[in-house]
């Protein structure tokens, strides 16, 4: 068990505007084994934690119903909320759950390695860290990648550059920086967040940034509030880094599923 309480909430919205219904779809890994794509998520966030320490926060009674079937917990959460970081602090204090450390495994991110969640914990032995959250740093396939997205009009992953000390010193959609090399990368944000939650608890009382809401990223709250938000690099997984977006992400996903 980490040195730190930790809590995983994986918030899991049935309205997707881009895929609809998308926690309870089916994904199914090489060895024939099927499950919906929320059951998988919450098996990611159970491996690094355990069972009582992994929830399901959703705004409706069809995700509730297949977390009871498949034996996690869950809590329901009010449809309004404007992202995961919202739903998250909404989840905790329904709870009334303790934790050192909350963190927020997004609902479509069943391939994220213990080691990432790991990592996240152990940043938190440090007291000064409020909000911690990983990148990884992109080599030349990756970076060809996310250029030919973005010549293409399509988001090919969310960047960061960071400050000296570590922190985040913005996130964006677009490649950033311009003129990024192999030998200084561009950083390829994941989105799995950890906080403390104090943390967490003051982001819900803030109303959305004006970055946040041009970029579409719920982090640029923080450095707007002028939290720290401190990065963590992490490996590269096999296989890559896949999130179910969209229907075509599912035959990206599935031969990548743990057997």
């Amino acid at each position: 068990m980490p040195a730190v309480l930790p809590l995983v909430i994986i918030p899991a919205r049935f309205g997707s505007v881009r895929y609809p219904g998308k926690p309870l779809i089916n994904l199914t890994a090489r060895d024939g084994t099927t499950r919906s794509l929320i059951e998988w998520t919450w098996r990611a966030g159970v491996a690094a934690v355990g069972t009582e320490r992994a929830v399901i926060a959703t705004d409706d009674q069809r995700i509730a119903d297949a977390a009871q079937a498949f034996g996690a917990r869950w809590v329901m959460t009010d449809p309004a909320l404007r992202n995961g970081t919202e739903r998250c602090a909404a989840a905790l204090d329904a709870l009334r759950a303790s934790a050192d450390v909350v963190i927020n495994l997004q609902g479509d991110s069943p391939l994220v390695p213990v080691a990432h969640l790991t990592a996240l914990l152990a940043r938190f032995a440090d007291p000064a860290v409020s909000v911690a959250t990983p990148y990884v740093a992109c080599d030349a396939a990756m970076m060809a990648w996310i250029g030919a997205e973005q010549a293409a009009g399509r988001i090919g992953g969310t960047c960061v550059v960071c400050r000296g000390d570590g922190t985040a010193a913005y996130f964006s959609k677009r490649a950033i920086p311009f003129g990024a090399t192999v030998d200084e990368p561009l950083k390829l944000h994941l989105g799995v967040y950890a906080y403390r939650p104090a943390a967490m608890a003051a982001y819900a009382e803030l109303p959305p940034s004006p970055l946040e809401r041009a970029e579409g990223l719920e982090q640029l709250r923080f450095i707007e509030a002028g939290w720290p938000v401190h990065m963590v690099e992490v490996e590269r997984p096999r296989g890559g880094i896949w999130e179910v977006n969209n229907p075509d992400d599912v035959a990206l996903v599935n031969p990548l599923l743990p057997c």
